[in-house]
């Protein structure tokens, strides 16, 4: 689970140095078939969604979706898709059957937006009545709505699974899946629809191991009918007023790329748990767990905390760092970087009156900076990225002494040798620093505001046209190797020397072990 993502308003910009290069224009189906109509000389044709009467849709334009994962920002994301005429979610799944143990950013945030959509101010979630969730409240909504709001497209009812397997077998007639479950099923499900010939829009990352997020990728481009998205693409902002600058020598020849966070929002367990609760009633631990060794129950892995742990989640920059540096990966062409050098909080703690500081080989640190060194490309110097979490920031620029400022919680800077462009988390916002050098200097975006659709409609055109959209897995490797050589270093404590042609650590032979994961019997993506 996640907290929802401040957009800036970025979304609506048509990002030409990132987006438009896909090629990916959206194919408007009706005026494709008005087209073809107009060519046959001695037919007239009537639209059949004219026919039908106001709001038909003919099956030959719908789209199928089944939803996996409905926790709380599963449910939360699925909501605006309910209103997409041309969209039918035919299923839904999650281990998790009721609302039950769900955590959530407020009490009744949630709640309140279910009862909003619905139009039903008496909704309740069921389960323990505190947070919505689960697979019965991903199916009850859909089909309430589609009941209420959508009753002259004679929807059937949606099913409901625990198993995405099972859920591939019998849904003869799925054409996509949307997956919002936790990171360390993420590659098994992307895989397992691609096989099955079937669209798929995923959240970040591909996977939380390295090698299984490449096997995903080449999977996607070796099957180029299949329409895949990476969700967190729509949010990354514009580098092209960045880009200008650079290319203007206005900062003069680019060395770093900083970026920071504050997440983790999220408890990160410097422990494992001790004390063995019992497994919720209609939650399939088992199926949770899914390729992950066994192990027994305890909230403190599931819901909005799975992401603190190497064997659930991805960390802060995996959750994070998709929304801001994939475009800026992409515009700077940073592929394999050859150093990670990591930094991190450690706890300590008190055994017969002696201090010592705990192992841990199982979550992520509470705080941390890894220093990526991308050699030089073409034109580009070898440059530097750091990422920085857990309220950490890289020390404050002279420049901006002179402005009597600091800087924010989040943010991004880009440092030349002879000056620093500072941004917002997103790449929004560019400014030089200090403030006198922005003068006469023009910063009106260089492009047009547009009505932008949205990622999810841009997945959804690409799925009927047969083409890629923005955002597909094939565009993904270099932040999907960055995210996860981030956790192996972490891991590992090491500074790391990495050859990207091998992908593999050099220096460190043991940290290989974590480019990968050891998959219980039945969750291998080879046999899936």
């Amino acid at each position: 689970m996640e907290k929802p993502i401040n957009q800036n308003g970025s979304n609506k910009l048509l990002k030409i140095n990132e987006q438009a290069t896909s090629g990916f224009m959206p194919l408007n189906r009706r005026s494709f078939v008005g087209t073809i109509a107009s060519a046959a000389a001695a037919i007239t044709i009537v639209p059949r969604h004219v026919l039908g009467g106001n709001g038909f849709v003919a099956p030959s334009d719908k789209t199928t979706l089944a939803y996996i994962g409905v926790g709380t920002q599963g449910l939360r994301e699925l909501l605006p898709l309910l209103d997409i005429p041309e969209l039918q979610i035919i299923a839904v799944c999650d281990p998790q059957k009721t609302a039950t143990n769900y955590l959530d950013w407020g009490k009744n945030d949630l709640r309140d937006e279910i009862r909003e959509k619905l139009k039903n101010p008496g909704w309740k979630s069921g389960g323990d009545n505190t947070i919505p969730g689960g697979r019965d409240n991903g199916k009850s909504i859909i089909d309430e709505y589609y009941q209420k709001f959508r009753p002259e497209q004679k929807l059937n009812g949606c099913n409901a699974y625990a198993d995405f397997r099972e859920l591939f077998e019998k849904e003869k007639d799925l054409d996509a899946v949307k997956v919002m479950t936790p990171d360390h099923l993420h590659g098994l499900i992307a895989t397992a629809a691609i096989k099955k010939g079937k669209h798929v829009s995923i959240h970040k990352p591909l996977s939380n191991r390295l090698h299984e997020g490449k096997q995903v990728i080449d999977l996607a481009r070796n099957n180029p009918k299949v329409t895949t998205h990476l969700i967190p693409w729509d949010y990354n902002g514009s580098m092209e007023l960045v880009m200008k600058w650079i290319n203007e020598g206005k900062i003069g020849m680019l060395k770093e790329v900083h970026n920071w966070s504050n997440r983790p929002v999220w408890p990160q367990y410097p422990t494992l748990p001790t004390d063995s609760p019992e497994i919720p009633k209609d939650f399939d631990w088992d199926l949770w767990l899914g390729p992950e060794k066994e192990r027994p129950y305890h909230p403190n892995y599931t819901n909005m905390v799975f992401r603190g742990w190497y064997d659930f989640g991805g960390g802060s920059m995996a959750d994070m760092g998709h929304y801001s540096l994939w475009t800026v990966f992409k515009a700077l062409e940073l592929e394999s970087p050859t150093i990670i050098e990591p930094n991190f909080s450690h706890v300590c703690g008190l055994r017969d009156s002696t201090a010592f500081q705990i192992k841990n080989d199982f979550s992520f640190p509470m705080a941390s900076s890894v220093r990526f060194k991308y050699p030089a490309k073409g034109l580009r110097p070898a440059v530097d990225l750091i990422w920085y979490d857990g309220g950490i920031r890289p020390p404050v620029p002279v420049e901006i002494f002179e402005d009597n400022k600091e800087l924010d919680p989040e943010g991004m800077m880009f440092v030349g040798d002879k000056g620093k462009i500072l941004a917002g988390f997103h790449v929004d916002n560019p400014r030089l620093i200090p403030e006198k050098q922005m003068k006469g200097i023009e910063t009106s975006p260089i492009i047009t505001k547009i009505d932008k659709p949205t990622g999810f409609q841009l997945f959804l055109d690409a799925c009927r046209s047969g083409k890629q959209c923005p955002g597909s897995f094939t565009e993904a490797f270099p932040i999907t190797q960055a995210v996860n050589l981030y956790a192996v270093a972490l891991r590992a404590g090491r500074l790391l020397k990495y050859d990207g042609s091998g992908m593999k650590i050099t220096n460190v032979p043991d940290a290989n072990k974590y480019l990968s994961r050891e998959y219980r019997a039945g969750w291998n993506p080879d046999s899936i």
